[in-house]
């Protein structure tokens, strides 16, 4: 598919920009457009949004920028794009988290899926079922035996209820059938540091973060949580070849407007998303990221919407069981 397709699904946009006075927004073809990041700059979700930015800005033809509003899991950057102007020039970029915040935080200001005009995904990165180097299981079989032996005994670290790491552990413990205790450190590296300092037993990890400590056997790895295996440790089995069929979990990416996005600008933001996609540049930093783009299919409006009811639905019973809120 090439740009001229991609495109093509809104040539009223492109051609008059005015008409959109009859929707709830107009697109303005000389404003700045802004990206929402709800985490700090530097991490996984910022790099995504700063390619995209430059990408689609220019296919855009108009400047985008990052703005990073941190804090609460997210959810004061979502509450903030969810009360913006519906004209397309306010986006979010969010991942797995805010599927699970529909049902980790019990008094939003905003509803998870009908308070937001859904884009597209944007990229999916798999996890990494890992543990100190030391770890005596020899495979996921064993370890999961060794969950149910030992318990709250063991622990688990994870950066932030509802983070990915969060949903993957305890989609680990539904798996075993058993529980270990949780510890919750701020942000990724300071948890890596202790697991791999052998103070912390077993963790889920984006395998972004943690490829290159295992290409240094500074982790022991049990499996990818991902339907294949992952460049730089094709050594590590899959889930279902490990013998833990279903189990799959990838941190997913996606952008989002506020609710009442015209139709118009739906398209043309995510015509520029499937552009993206294709972009060498993307594709090769998306590489070194351990991540990849998402298909023309997942970077539309309607596989998005109906991904994250799907999302939502999946996660609520585990968070519920778990007895877990931020809230």
């Amino acid at each position: 598919m090439n740009r001229r397709q991609l495109l093509a699904g809104a040539p009223a946009l492109l051609l008059a920009p005015a008409a959109l006075a009859q929707g709830e927004g107009r697109w303005a073809p000389n404003r700045t457009v802004t990206i929402t990041v709800p985490f700090a700059a530097g991490g996984p979700t910022d790099l995504i949004a700063r390619l995209l930015a430059e990408i689609m800005g220019r296919e855009l033809g108009q400047t985008v920028v990052v703005e990073n509003v941190s804090g609460a899991g997210g959810t004061i950057a979502a509450g903030r794009v969810a009360q913006a102007r519906p004209d397309g020039h306010t986006l979010l970029i969010h991942h797995i988290g805010h599927a699970a915040s529909a049902t980790l935080y019990r008094r939003l200001p905003y509803d998870v899926q009908e308070s937001f005009t859904p884009l597209g995904l944007v990229s999916e990165t798999p996890m990494t079922i890992v543990a100190r180097p030391d770890f005596p299981a020899a495979d996921l079989k064993g370890l999961l035996e060794e969950i149910r032996r030992k318990g709250t005994a063991l622990n688990l670290s994870h950066s932030g209820l509802g983070g990915s790491n969060h949903l993957c552990g305890t989609l680990l413990q539904a798996a075993a059938g058993a529980a270990v205790t949780t510890v919750a450190f701020r942000g990724s590296a300071p948890a890596n540091t202790e697991l791999m300092a052998g103070r912390i037993d077993l963790a889920c990890e984006q395998a972004t973060n943690s490829v290159p400590f295992l290409r240094e056997k500074r982790m022991k790895a049990y499996a990818v949580t991902a339907p294949r295996r992952v460049p730089g440790i094709e050594d590590v089995p899959t889930t279902a070849e490990a013998g833990l069929p279903g189990f799959e979990i990838t941190v997913w990416h996606a952008l989002y407007g506020p609710r009442g996005l015209p139709d118009e600008v739906t398209r043309r933001l995510s015509a520029a998303i499937q552009v993206a996609m294709q972009d060498e540049k993307l594709r090769n930093r998306y590489a070194e990221l351990v991540t990849d783009p998402v298909s023309a299919e997942k970077a539309t409006p309607e596989f998005h919407r109906r991904f994250l009811a799907e999302e939502v639905a999946r996660w609520r019973p585990l968070i519920q069981a778990a007895g877990q809120y931020a809230d």
